[in-house]
């Protein structure tokens, strides 16, 4: 039988190019041979459903066409599913794609990736919300200064792209105060007063910034990062080392591991693969080997 094939799509992301990515790929994966199925989502929550019913086909992958949003809405069906992922990067950010190799590249070629079936099994994350609701994501969770940030520039009223990143960051600076956090990992607590806490199952977040350096997406652990408190000035003056992971270097920095967090402290709305999650207290457990993810052919 022809192979077949889900594609999930934000037509909105990347500008609208991932409209255009979409096609070209429906096309190439059509002319191989494969039977496609197109689903394209108009919110988060309807590209949430949209990605359950495409995984109720038992499709032989699903194809998110997008950023690190709709990869979140797509995991939230594929987990547990035995339903490869696939990852088209056509967003703003695009880490979950960068962390297992997933690259622009043509649609052919993208095509081939697909139908080729190599897999690599990737930890999850379940995160259970205040309310005892449960979404899982895969990348980093944010929660503190630069979840903060983040909650500015989705407030702003107009897209102002990097700038509007630049913007909230000054402004936050303006009025934030540390944070008294507690944090359990694995039945052990640490209290510090602190900028923010970081934990990630890859390694970056808002397109490349590495606040979980090192981190493995497969080792059935979680990457815990502690920014101490610290003056505004120093914290603002070392933000740039994230873009590279240096900053764990730094004295302010604690990273830890483990299999089970959970974060509380006043600290605001936490983000997760950019997507806005809820306030503290927030619990985090891996799951590991619960997804397959698609890896580009060499």
């Amino acid at each position: 039988m022809s192979p077949h094939i889900a594609l999930l799509v934000n037509p909105a992301s990347g500008r609208r190019r991932a409209a255009v990515i979409a096609v070209r790929l429906k096309e190439a994966l059509r002319a191989a041979g494969a039977r496609v199925h197109v689903y394209t989502g108009r919110s988060a929550a309807d590209s949430r459903r949209l990605a359950r019913l495409a995984v109720s086909d038992r499709p032989d992958a699903l194809v998110a066409v997008g950023g690190d949003g709709l990869v979140h809405q797509a995991l939230q069906a594929v987990v547990g599913s035995g339903v490869p992922l696939a990852v088209v990067p056509a967003g703003s950010g695009n880490d979950i794609a960068r962390a297992f190799g997933s690259r622009h590249t043509s649609a052919r070629r993208t095509a081939e990736t697909i139908l080729a079936g190599r897999t690599r099994s990737s930890d999850v994350i379940r995160l259970t919300l205040p309310d005892g609701g449960r979404r899982y994501y895969m990348s980093v969770l944010a929660c503190g200064f630069d979840a903060r940030v983040n909650e500015r520039v989705n407030g702003l009223r107009f897209g102002m792209g990097r700038a509007g990143y630049l913007y909230g960051m000054v402004a936050e600076t303006r009025s934030f105060d540390p944070i008294d956090f507690e944090i359990d990992i694995d039945g052990r607590r640490i209290s510090e007063r602190g900028m923010l806490v970081a934990v990630g199952n890859t390694d970056s977040y808002g397109g490349g910034l590495k606040m979980c350096a090192g981190a493995e997406p497969d080792d059935g652990l979680l990457d815990v990062v502690l920014i101490r408190e610290a003056p505004l000035s120093r914290f603002v003056r070392h933000f740039p080392r994230i873009l590279k992971g240096s900053h764990v270097e730094l004295e302010e920095v604690r990273v830890e591991r483990g299999s089970s967090v959970t974060v509380r402290g006043d600290a605001g709305i936490a983000y997760a693969d950019g997507e806005r999650m809820g306030p503290t207290p927030l619990m985090c457990q891996v799951v590991p080997k619960a997804v397959e993810m698609l890896e580009p052919t060499s």
